[in-house]
Formats: C-alpha cells, sequence, structure tokens
C-alpha cells in the first residue's frame, strides 16, 4: 500500500536519538541503579493549586468542549503576560491555545511556510524541528552554532543563508539543546535582516522562564516586528506540566485567525479543566515556581564544577533551560562511544550531540531534571568514564 509524501518528510534521525534513553528507563524499570539525564522532564511534581482547580473543575462538569481557539479567560490572561513581558500590546484575539508548544509549533509552520520556501534554523536544534518544518514541503537551512563561540548565534552566518526562497528565521531560546540565551544586541541584528528581507520569525520560548544569566529578551518589541513574530510557549517547564499538555501560540491577529483554522480541524480545542488550571497556574501566588527555578540554577552550578574538574571533560554552561553539553572529543572517541559506554557500564543516560545536528559532534547532552544527590552520582559516574577511556588510551 503507498503512504503519502509527508509520512517521508516527518521521519529522520530524530526519532532514533531516543533510543537510549529508552533502554534507560527499560533498565530502571527493572530496578537497576540507572541516573537518566537524557530528557527535559522536570522531576518536581505541577503546583498544587493547579492540580486543585484541575479538580475542582472536573467535578463541576468542565468535561465538554472548549472554545478551539481557547477559552476566552485564558486568552485574556495570556495577552497581558505577553503584554507585560513584551511591552508589545497584545489583544486575546491573537492568542491560539494549543496542546503544548510541539503542536504551537507544528500551528505555526503549517500557516507560514508552503513548500519549496526555505527556513533558516540554527544548529544543533531540538531533534523535532527538521520533521515538522520538513512536514510543510518547506525546506530547512541549517546555520551551523559553533562550539568554539558557545553555541551563540552568529548573525552574519544566519544573513548569509538568506536568499530570495527564504520566508522565516525559527529561533529557540534559551536554547534547547545547549542552554545558550539569544541576547538583544544579536536579536536587534536578526530583526532588521527579518525587516529588510520581509521574513517571519519564529520563536520558541518554552525555557523563557527559567533564565540563569540575564533576562530573556522578546524580539517583538523591536521596530517592525510585531507584525512579523510568532510566539511560541507552553507550561511544560516552567510549571512542571510536560503531561498536561497545554501551550499557545500568539503572532498578528490575521495569523491567529488562521491558526484557530487549523486548531478547529486538528484538536477541536483543549480540554476546558486544563485551560482553567493553566489560568490559575498564570495568575495564582505560586512559590513553587520560584523555588524550581532556583533549584535548577543549583544544579546546573554544582555540575558545572563537577564536568570542569573531570579531565578530558568540558562543558558549556548554560545561560537558561535545563540541559548542558559536554564535549568529550578530549577523550578520542566519538559521542555516539561515549554515551554507550556510559550507559551500558556506568548507568548514566545522556543524548548523543549529533542527533541534534552535526555541529554538535563530540558533545552529548545532559539534563538536570534529577535532584542533586543524583547529579553527584552521575558526575562520579560520568568521571569514571572518561578516566576508563583515558587509562586505555595511555595504555
Amino acid at each position: 500500500m503507498k503512504y503519502s509524501d509527508l509520512t517521508r518528510r516527518i521521519t529522520g534521525e530524530g526519532s532514533s536519538a531516543w533510543d537510549i534513553h529508552f533502554r534507560a528507563q527499560e533498565r530502571l524499570a527493572r530496578g537497576e541503579d540507572v541516573v537518566i539525564l537524557s530528557v527535559g522532564d522536570p522531576d518536581f511534581d505541577t503546583p498544587a493549586a493547579i492540580v486543585d482547580t484541575a479538580c475542582a473543575e472536573l467535578k463541576a462538569g468542565a468535561t465538554h468542549y472548549a472554545d478551539h481557539r481557547g477559552e476566552q479567560e485564558l486568552q485574556q490572561v495570556l495577552a497581558a503576560r505577553h503584554t507585560a513581558q513584551t511591552g508589545v500590546s497584545t489583544d486575546p484575539e491573537q492568542v491560539v491555545v494549543v496542546a503544548g508548544a510541539q503542536c504551537g509549533l507544528y500551528v505555526a509552520a503549517q500557516c507560514l511556510l508552503d513548500p519549496g520556501d526555505e527556513v533558516i534554523v540554527p544548529e544543533p536544534m531540538y531533534v523535532t524541528y527538521e520533521a515538522f518544518l520538513q512536514a510543510t514541503g518547506a525546506r530547512v537551512v541549517n546555520v551551523p552554532l559553533l562550539p568554539e563561540l558557545h553555541f551563540n548565534i552568529d548573525p552574519e552566518a544566519i544573513a548569509a543563508k538568506v536568499t530570495e526562497r527564504t520566508r522565516a528565521i525559527f529561533i529557540n531560546s534559551p536554547h534547547n539543546p545547549t542552554g545558550a540565551a539569544v541576547n538583544e544586541a544579536t536579536w536587534q541584528a536578526l530583526a532588521e535582516l527579518c525587516v529588510e528581507h520581509d521574513l517571519w520569525l519564529i520563536t520558541d520560548e518554552v525555557y523563557a522562564d527559567l533564565m540563569f544569566e540575564g533576562e530573556h529578551f522578546h524580539p517583538g518589541q523591536l521596530p517592525g516586528m510585531s507584525e512579523r513574530t510568532v510566539t511560541v510557549s507552553s507550561l511544560s517547564k516552567s510549571h512542571a506540566m510536560t503531561g498536561w499538555r497545554l501551550g499557545w501560540v500568539i503572532g498578528p491577529r490575521e495569523f491567529a485567525v488562521h491558526a484557530g483554522n487549523l486548531t478547529l480541524c486538528m484538536l477541536y480545542g483543549s480540554p476546558a479543566f486544563v485551560q482553567r488550571a493553566a489560568v490559575t497556574a498564570l495568575t495564582a501566588e505560586l512559590p513553587e515556581l520560584e523555588e524550581m527555578r532556583q533549584a535548577y540554577r543549583g544544579r546546573r552550578d554544582l555540575m558545572v564544577a563537577r564536568i570542569k574538574s573531570i579531565p578530558g571533560v568540558n562543558c558549556h554552561t548554560p545561560a537558561g533551560g535545563m540541559f548542558m553539553m559536554l564535549d568529550v572529543r578530549e577523550l578520542g572517541v566519538s559521542a555516539d562511544t561515549f554515551a554507550e559506554r556510559l550507559l551500558d557500564e556506568f548507568g548514566v543516560s545522556v543524548l548523543v550531540g549529533e542527533a541534534f545536528g552535526p555541529s554538535a559532534r563530540g558533545h552529548v547532552r545532559a539534563s538536570f531534571c534529577v535532584s542533586e544527590a543524583d547529579l553527584d552520582k552521575a558526575c562520579a559516574r560520568i568521571a569514571a568514564c572518561a578516566e576508563a577511556f583515558l587509562s586505555e588510551a595511555d595504555g
């Protein structure tokens, strides 16, 4: 039987990148001593007030269809939040609620890109990006992020990739997998590029509330950008709500109309009780959120200090998010060889950098979504694995 061309466009190396993570989960389920650093799923519980709202709304009967673009109250809260964070006046009609940021990215791509268009994306990039962008029939044009620059964006390198077919630039900041964050000067250069060439800017800001160095800067506030910027975010990381699948897209009014039409035929709305819990998440006083952010910062600092003391392994200090890149090139082995041995012999799972793009060759991505005790254990095992490789090389 024949399948559509779409099925070929949404496959790729990204799907196989998770094999090592799945093996680690299987070992953990068997009761083995394994530390999983291969996924960005917060180890914190969703704050109780959010859960209580969801339970109360379920009991009150909020189990029927909700507005396919989002309940009005949640749209209003998100618009006010976006206005406060960016300084850009945002109306509720510009907000479309979706099932998590991944869904939001798919919606944005489908509404902005046509077959034959080019979209510029820095790499390494999160493993699903290529698939949801290629699902539109557009061509992904990668711009390498260099380890020597700590994976920070070079606007001139992006400018060099612009052609007459370029329709959009796609940026994720803070960045997964590297933790790098785009500063205001870089955003300014990218904004000028978008205005000059009449390009869309799609921003994935799912880690924006987890900044450790500086503050997150939103490019929509720059001249000429509010009408060409589409922002995608969610509650998954900032509120420990990965399983709730609640995200949103914010853009110009006309974009929101098209995005709403797509959600109508694709999702038919997010559950009402989840949306009402999201209102609590965004409006209630939740000290847990700052406690989580500080915990992530502490874990980052612990991990950076430990990794820097390991011969043969280096790291890039992330400005935000919940991941860091470990550079294992001095060990004289591939990142894949290192990751496989780290799990098989030492019980720690990380993802291989090449899964995110060729510029991450020789690196592995490690999350800090486990306790400090487990992180400390994982770093000791990473050190032991590195020592084993170095000893064999000396031998």
